[in-house]
């Protein structure tokens, strides 16, 4: 019992800083590409900032921990009719959370690649290694945790990133009545989450893409 506690304690060290990274950063982007667009809510919210706290929403995160699949943070405020063109708006600041998450996948990466070049020679035991050691798990744990947020966040469901990007696409009578499946989201989200079928869309998907950047 005490070995899976003490496991569990640290795997969610390994992931903390990644889970903190990942939605952080993912809101900061919908909030910067909706001021560069015009809509000063975001800023006027405070939200334009990467401390963590200003976004943090402790039962998304734990339920990130948990899942490894579904997570989330403290949407910021958008006010789309400060956008030229609405949906095209809503879609692009929607793009932008899941791009960070990529973008921040690839930065961890390249971070793997720098620190086992700098472990080359290094010997167990020694404090080199005990400081590198972790930083490479932690870095991998970025790469798959802003991977799963990124197509986790991609997915059509209200009010998912994925959903404003859909609704750009289709008629606006049609879209208003999409997006109002939102109440019913999390519900949808939580049902695929217990049958399996959320991991059977999200984790093969992540794990080619872990594959191919590590």
């Amino acid at each position: 019992m005490f070995p899976d506690i003490a496991r569990a304690i640290q795997e969610i060290a390994l992931l903390l800083v990644p889970v903190l990274m990942g939605v952080t950063f993912h809101e900061v982007a919908h909030g910067y590409v909706a001021n560069w667009l015009g809509d000063p809510t975001p800023k006027m919210a405070g939200r334009l900032t990467f401390n963590p706290i200003k976004h943090l929403d402790a039962i998304g995160a734990l339920a990130f921990l948990l899942t490894r699949m579904i997570g989330w943070a403290k949407p910021v405020p958008i006010n789309p009719r400060y956008f030229r063109d609405p949906a095209r708006g809503m879609m692009l600041v929607a793009l932008a959370g899941p791009a960070m998450n990529v973008l921040l996948a690839v930065g961890f990466a390249l971070v793997i690649r720098l620190v086992e070049y700098a472990a080359m020679g290094v010997m167990p035991g020694t404090t080199a290694y005990s400081i590198l050691e972790p930083l490479l798990y932690i870095c991998a744990a970025g790469v798959q945790v802003n991977l799963a947020l990124a197509f986790f966040n991609m997915l059509p469901v209200p009010p998912l990133d994925g959903s404003n990007v859909l609704a750009a696409f289709l008629p606006p009578q049609l879209a208003d009545r999409y997006m109002e499946l939102g109440r019913w989201g999390f519900f949808l989200l939580l049902l695929l989450a217990v049958t399996g079928i959320l991991g059977r869309l999200i984790l093969p998907v992540v794990s080619y893409f872990t594959h191919l950047l590590l």
